[in-house]
């Protein structure tokens, strides 16, 4: 015969409290004092008792579960997410949060109308509190379908069009010009970027601020090859430039991997990093530190931003927050050898 494992009579004795006492704490119900919610946990954690999940979310109306929706990614899904340390950096964030208050994560993978159709159908059932979006494409709908069917929802950068959704951002035109400021300060002249793709406002917002940046110093002719955030798209767009301008002297890539990339292309041509061609990242990712040389990049603290993105969304099923709430985060530059 089995030992039972501890009930909530267990705990309300020995807490000094009432069953019913113990129950509104562990269902996490507000109007019980401060002092008795200690004294309960402290019983909990004595009695060792574990909550049954099922009987609380009868109460509750609540899963503990929050969808994390990787969004637009099409068939390259596995190629773009797993090679691309970005996403294991928002995994890590939301996992960190989460799993500190007692919530835990499902993934889904909208990568095409009827995926996403599918997603919020699932989550509609009442599947999870809310989702987390991480969407690839511009002017993804899954967001303003979310809000629609009354689900909670938080992304992780501004919506394109502007939609009443929570965000957690960064200041993309500002870390721009911290590279072109870094870059003119090494005394380079004749400075190229890299973009990603323009129809993601955050590689546009990357693109003017490095561009105005250097107008404000009198460097007008920017040239600009577009990649799509890989590394052999930052070769080949390095190949472009140097082909088109063998004279450049600085460059400022939209993430890491294309840096990445780019230094592959210069020093398989025999140029030196940094003394020939200066090179900086943006992200701040895994790869910056492993890169040959190592990249000066622009810092996107995506693992707080991710974290960021997981509180809102708990406020928001907690009903702490009921209006959308934007979070905007500061870049910082990181020097390292490439620049």
């Amino acid at each position: 015969m089995s030992r039972r494992g501890p009930t909530l009579e267990d705990v309300a004795r020995q807490a000094g409290v009432s069953r019913a006492t113990v129950s509104r704490v562990v269902n996490g119900i507000r109007n019980v004092d401060p002092n008795i919610q200690e004294l309960v946990r402290h019983a909990i954690e004595q009695t060792r008792y574990r909550p049954n999940r099922a009987a609380r979310s009868l109460v509750t109306q609540r899963t503990e579960t929050v969808a994390l929706i990787i969004s637009g990614a099409g068939d390259t899904f596995a190629s773009r997410v797993f090679a691309d340390p970005f996403f294991g950096r928002v995994v890590n964030g939301v996992v960190g949060y989460l799993r500190t208050h007692a919530m835990h994560p499902v993934l889904l993978v909208a990568e095409s109308d009827a995926a996403r159709d599918q997603v919020v159908d699932y989550l509609s059932q009442g599947t999870a509190d809310g989702a987390l979006v991480v969407s690839i494409q511009a002017a993804d709908p899954l967001p303003e379908m979310l809000a629609a069917a009354q689900i909670p929802v938080v992304l992780f950068a501004r919506p394109e069009p502007p939609q009443a959704v929570s965000y957690v951002d960064l200041t993309h035109a500002e870390g721009a010009r911290l590279a072109a400021e870094h870059l003119l300060a090494r005394g380079c002249c004749r400075i190229a970027t890299i973009s990603a793709p323009q129809s993601i406002p955050a590689a546009r917002d990357r693109l003017d601020g490095f561009r105005e940046a250097l107008a404000s110093a009198g460097v007008v002719d920017v040239p600009v090859a577009e990649g799509n955030f890989t590394v052999d798209s930052g070769a080949a767009a390095m190949a472009q430039l140097l082909s088109d301008h063998p004279g450049l002297d600085g460059v400022f890539a939209a993430n890491d991997l294309m840096a990445q990339g780019a230094c592959q292309f210069l020093r398989e041509q025999g140029k030196r990093i940094p003394q020939d061609v200066a090179v900086i990242g943006f992200d701040d990712s895994s790869v910056a530190v492993t890169c040959r040389p190592p990249l000066t990049t622009v810092r996107q603290p995506v693992e707080k931003m991710a974290a960021a993105m997981a509180r809102i969304l708990s406020e928001h099923i907690q009903g702490t927050h009921t209006q959308p709430v934007s979070v905007l985060f500061d870049a910082e530059l990181v020097v390292r050898e490439s620049a």
